[in-house]
């Protein structure tokens, strides 16, 4: 679920900012850890996150991030407009005014929030997911594509947004509700099945206790 995603990045970020022996280490730590938080909370698909550039699609608005994907950019041709988390800001704003300058090595005119190590330039979308991949492989022992990430962002609207029902479409920007409809199917036979594991628990203790 999104929970164990975001609780990812966050010990990520920590760990750089904490234990990063350079500026750089220091920096592609933060990213990396940034990089799963917001994709965990904001799972758009990975041609506009890898795509994100600083004050135009991805805007600091009185002092609260926000994503901003045009209509002609996104797949359902609607403008899609995310804030980012609060919790998160502080987070954000090191990384975009320290760390990101430390991998753009000095080059002002490079607005793009998502910004290679080793190359100083844009990440592509390719190696973008690549990296997601590493990342989540590394820190929760799970390849977690971008593209499941927002199979969990279904998943965890449907498991704890269950009154709201249309609300794993709107978080993936669908125009059809339906095609959400089995990320639903399954939180709810995943309930089912926590329920029931309970139930049997709960017999099996009281008849041992006869």
């Amino acid at each position: 679920l999104t929970e164990r995603l975001v609780e990812a990045g966050l010990i990520l970020i920590r760990e750089a900012e904490m234990f990063g022996k350079t500026a750089l280490a220091r920096a592609v730590g933060v990213r990396n850890g940034l990089l799963i938080v917001l994709l965990a909370l904001h799972p758009i698909r990975i041609k506009n996150f890898s795509a994100l550039i600083i004050a135009d699609t991805f805007i600091n608005v009185d002092g609260r991030w926000w994503l901003h994907i045009p209509s002609e950019d996104t797949k359902s041709h609607r403008v899609d407009e995310r804030q980012v988390p609060e919790f998160i800001t502080a987070a954000v704003n090191s990384y975009v005014k320290t760390h990101r300058a430390v991998l753009c090595r000095g080059d002002a005119g490079n607005l793009a929030l998502w910004v290679s190590s080793t190359t100083g330039r844009q990440l592509t979308t390719k190696n973008l997911g690549t990296l997601i991949s590493k990342l989540t492989r590394e820190t929760i022992g799970i390849d977690v594509s971008p593209h499941l990430f927002r199979t969990a962002g279904a998943s965890t609207a449907a498991v704890y947004g269950g009154n709201h029902p249309h609300l794993a479409s709107a978080l993936l920007n669908h125009r059809d509700p339906h095609v959400t409809e089995e990320h639903y199917n399954r939180a709810t036979t995943f309930s089912a099945g926590d329920e029931y594991s309970l139930i049997t628990q709960f017999y099996r203790e009281h008849k041992s206790g006869d």
